[in-house]
């Protein structure tokens, strides 16, 4: 089921809201810290892991929450232009993604983002001298929060009941001054695969 950009689901952020750090929580293991921290478009990264598709769950104006306005200096602006997809490597919806950028961005300097398509942001980012990424910020994210919400909808169902927390990062890409923000949430059969990658690898090197 796909959530629809409702004014409803992207009002303020809740009260539970993510705490955004620029350092991984102390909880966090190496293997997490590397992909929280991993330069470059993470859609490279999974293609190591396996065959990856990528699919748009919804893209049209919505209401960004209280601390995507803060992370792009839209305080009090209502309407933003949002997509949000899933990516799934080897058929296992793994990482559901969330951009956020101002109507007026959309129309200027980031207009190019109208004709990506079911294409990566990284098509357009990586290849662009323009194009100014920050330093990442990492949370978890428990069922409120949008990302883990359709997290538990499309691939997860159990993480609402269980209220597990979801490793996600965001950073802000620039273009001409104008921002932005990109959110990636990794569902626990994420961890699965890597380490089950890892063991492949270990199996090969005998």
């Amino acid at each position: 089921m796909i959530l629809p950009l409702t004014p409803k689901q992207f009002g303020a952020a809740p009260a539970t809201s993510a705490h955004w750090s620029r350092l991984p929580m102390a909880s966090a293991t190496p293997e997490v810290r590397f992909w929280l921290q991993r330069p470059g478009a993470l859609t490279a990264g999974l293609r190591e892991l396996g065959q990856l598709e990528l699919t748009v769950i919804n893209q049209a104006v919505g209401w960004p929450s209280q601390a995507e306005q803060q992370a792009l200096g839209l305080i009090g602006v209502r309407g933003a232009r949002i997509r949000e997809i899933q990516m799934a490597v080897g058929g296992q919806v793994c990482i559901v993604a969330r951009s956020v950028l101002s109507l007026a961005a959309w129309r200027g300097s980031w207009r190019a983002l109208r004709g990506l398509g079911h294409r990566p942001l990284a098509d357009l980012l990586y290849d662009d001298p323009h194009v100014k990424r920050s330093h990442f910020e990492s949370a978890r994210l428990l069922h409120p929060e949008r990302l883990a919400k359709l997290a538990g909808h499309l691939g997860a169902p159990d993480l609402a009941r269980a209220r597990q927390a979801l490793w996600a990062r965001r950073s802000v890409f620039w273009r001409q001054g104008q921002a932005l923000l990109v959110t990636e949430c990794f569902l626990p059969v994420f961890w699965e695969i890597v380490l089950q990658n890892a063991r492949q690898r270990c199996t090969i090197a005998r």
